[in-house]
């Protein structure tokens, strides 16, 4: 008898404490030391606490107070300038104040996609060491760059929080940091001379569809055979263990949702290279998807073409330029030039870097700059010839190989090609 007293003692006890700490005001763990947030547009802070427990956020001179309801609490911060000097954030509930140090405002990104934005700039055998990664690393003191790294995640179900942290750029720190996402803010703060932040989110092998939210996929109708036979088509390819349809939006994704961005940048479509005439709609659907939940129809979403490795169809190449061509306020992110053919994880991620950011600071920023390599506007023929007409030109095209231009295939007749094998000119336009 004393024995089952004790018992439900203890178990009575265990659910007071269970209760008593759910009961205690915590920010999601975006919100920690070292953060980032975005310049000029509303900031959501959010977390939980217990339920009808009075809340009150203190940044920057701003005041904000809620209760939380159901357990969950959010409250909007209006706008406000670029801070630099690591400033505090109070987060109080009713017996618990949580101060959260060395925040920064400036803009921030989310990098995302699969293995060639996962790859960190320190080593990561069997891949090909990222060129000049050690130089890079010794002179990567940045304070005001920062990353939050969202942990490899899976799930069936909404995440609400991540459970990780930023960390601040430093010699120290830099080789965990996306090799491409750090060129890219590196290359950004160089020029805007303000903090950046990148929220990393990256996963190897997974398609656009994982990213993508269910009910987003559902009511696209031309998305349902997949929706439908996600797993018979999923299982004709490598993919990673535990992999879901939507599983890395639920994952990964949503508990970074509605934290305030700028943009997004992302690497990926090797993963959706064999449904290449898919992809289009896959990618578009997407786009909408994080531009709804980020609460901006503009959101700039920046594409990196996929890596030139030998096995990857030119359809898929293809499918990422129509998309880019037709989502508004997207830009293609050109990579056959810093590739390699035999491998599908080129080293040479600076030049990426370089490109996001020429393409930021023209969707993003409003520069006046060519961002684009040139993209092809029109053709006629002319005897033996067929004259080439560009958009994205800049001051003129110019081959970097004195010995001409390489590697063109024209779609035709195959008779006709053998019989007049046509030369190349590209004409400027004015």
């Amino acid at each position: 008898m004393m024995k089952t007293i004790k018992l439900v003692l203890c178990l009575c006890l265990s659910l007071l404490c269970d209760a008593y700490l759910q009961a205690k005001v915590k920010p999601n763990s975006i919100f920690s030391d070292h953060m980032v947030l975005q310049n000029g547009v509303p900031l959501s802070v959010w977390g939980t606490a217990g339920d009808k427990e009075k809340i009150t956020v203190k940044f920057n001179g701003q005041t904000e107070t809620t209760t939380a309801v159901n357990g969950k609490w959010l409250v909007k911060l209006k706008p406000m300038p670029y801070v630099t000097i690591p400033t505090q954030m109070t987060i109080a509930g009713e017996d618990t104040t949580i101060a959260i140090n060395d925040i920064l405002v400036g803009e921030v990104w989310i990098c995302s996609g699969q293995s060639n934005m996962e790859r960190q700039l320190g080593p990561r055998p069997p891949q090909p060491p990222i060129y000049n990664w050690e130089k890079e690393r010794d002179q990567s003191d940045y304070p005001l760059i920062r990353e939050y790294y969202v942990p490899l995640k899976y799930s069936k179900e909404k995440v609400a929080d991540a459970n990780s942290k930023w960390s601040v750029c430093s010699p120290q720190t830099v080789t965990d940091f996306s090799a491409v996402g750090y060129f890219f803010a590196r290359d950004l703060f160089n020029s805007l001379n303000v903090p950046v932040g990148i929220l990393f989110a990256a996963y190897g092998g997974t398609p656009a569809e994982d990213w993508t939210s269910l009910d987003a996929l559902k009511v696209n109708p031309k998305l349902t055979p997949f929706v439908s036979n996600y797993d018979s088509i999923i299982s004709k390819a490598w993919h990673p263990d535990g992999e879901l349809i939507s599983g890395l939006y639920n994952g990964m994704l949503y508990p970074i949702i509605p934290y305030s961005v700028k943009g997004v940048a992302w690497y990926q479509g090797e993963a959706n290279d064999s449904r290449a005439k898919d992809y289009p709609v896959a990618l578009s659907t997407m786009i909408q998807n994080w531009r709804t939940d980020f609460q901006n129809n503009d959101l700039p979403f920046l594409i990196v073409q996929v890596a030139p490795y030998k096995y990857l169809s030119p359809e898929i190449r293809e499918a990422q330029l129509k998309v880019a061509q037709t989502v508004k306020n997207t830009a293609l992110i050109v990579t056959t030039d810093c590739g390699l053919a035999n491998d599908i994880h080129p080293p040479h991620k600076q030049p990426v870097g370089d490109r996001l950011a020429k393409a930021a600071r023209v969707l993003a920023y409003g520069k006046k700059s060519e961002y684009s390599g040139p993209i092809y506007k029109s053709h006629k023929v002319q005897g033996d010839k067929i004259i080439l007409q560009f958009s994205h030109v800049g001051k003129g095209l110019v081959a970097k190989d004195s010995t001409g231009l390489k590697g063109f295939q024209v779609a035709g007749s195959a008779t006709c090609l053998c019989r007049q094998p046509p030369e190349f000119r590209a004409k400027r336009l004015s």
